[in-house]
């Protein structure tokens, strides 16, 4: 007859620290992003410094989304904000693909240096080349336009890189078949090789809507009119000369990520299954 502790099932160490640093990295990962959250519904009853912190708020509110919205034109910096995003996601789609199929699978001379060239421009920091990118733009024309702020990420290193990779692990077999076909290069990239690579094209897209929306410190250096102004840059205007409320940042900040999220639900299901499928053709 069994005894009680052979019926149990023994949980393994292994297991139980596995969830544990799960735990630990969904509080490290979401926390801020659930106290942001909880500041912004906060009424002006709640203790924003109670110790300990009180995630849900006692008086909760949005009076504090509705007095952001009265206080900047939260409307006209969302629109800027989205045409920088789309110009920045259209230039990596288009460009980023081009140019990772150039790297990946075509045959010419310096395509290791130009690969390396790419690689090398990861491992400068973004902030040591601000000047002369400010000085190239403004002698292009181009200061104080939104252009001039998609500019320097329209293609980004990073997304040439990951394209590259892509069509560089497709077997080769296709690109053979095609030939054979009579398919030139261009016919090649676009009904052989882009087809197989959609999942990374996803991934691609979303690094450059979330980068160009959450960038700050270029646009704030390149535009110098207010009408011209992102979402994050007009979301500093919140901020008071000697008084900051913690709940309207808090409540900004909300609102900027709505239009992040909403973009990465749109796209989680091609890029899930984009990916799956690379990954049974490749």
């Amino acid at each position: 007859m069994p005894t009680p502790a052979a019926g149990r099932r023994r949980v393994s160490p292994g297991l139980v620290g596995r969830y544990l640093i799960l735990i630990l990295m969904a509080v490290l990962l979401a926390g801020p992003l659930i106290w942001q959250l909880s500041l912004s519904l906060k009424g002006a009853g709640d203790d924003l410094y109670a110790r300990p912190p009180e995630l849900i708020p006692g008086h909760p509110t949005l009076a504090n989304f509705a007095t952001v919205l009265d206080r900047i034109p939260v409307p006209h910096y969302l629109v800027n904000s989205l045409m920088v995003a789309a110009m920045a996601v259209a230039g990596n789609v288009v460009g980023a693909t081009c140019a990772g199929y150039a790297l990946g699978k075509l045959r010419f001379r310096g395509r290791g240096v130009a690969a390396g060239i790419f690689v090398a421009a990861l491992l400068v920091p973004a902030e040591t080349v601000l000047i002369s990118q400010f000085l190239l733009v403004r002698g292009a024309g181009l200061a104080n336009t939104l252009l001039g702020v998609v500019l320097p990420t329209i293609v980004a290193a990073l997304n040439v890189l990951l394209m590259r990779n892509a069509f560089a692990n497709l077997p080769a077999e296709f690109d053979e078949a095609a030939v054979i076909d009579g398919a030139n290069a261009w016919q090649r990239f676009i009904r052989v090789s882009v087809p197989q690579v959609k999942g990374v094209i996803t991934v691609v897209a979303i690094f450059a809507f979330v980068g160009s929306w959450n960038d700050f410190l270029w646009p704030l250096i390149v535009l110098s009119d207010e009408a011209n102004y992102t979402l994050t840059v007009g979301l500093n205007r919140l901020r008071g000369t000697f008084y900051d409320d913690p709940r309207l940042i808090a409540a900004g900040t909300i609102i900027a990520l709505v239009p992040i999220v909403t973009f990465f639900a749109m796209l989680q299901r091609y890029f899930f299954r984009g990916l799956e499928a690379g990954g049974m053709k490749g």
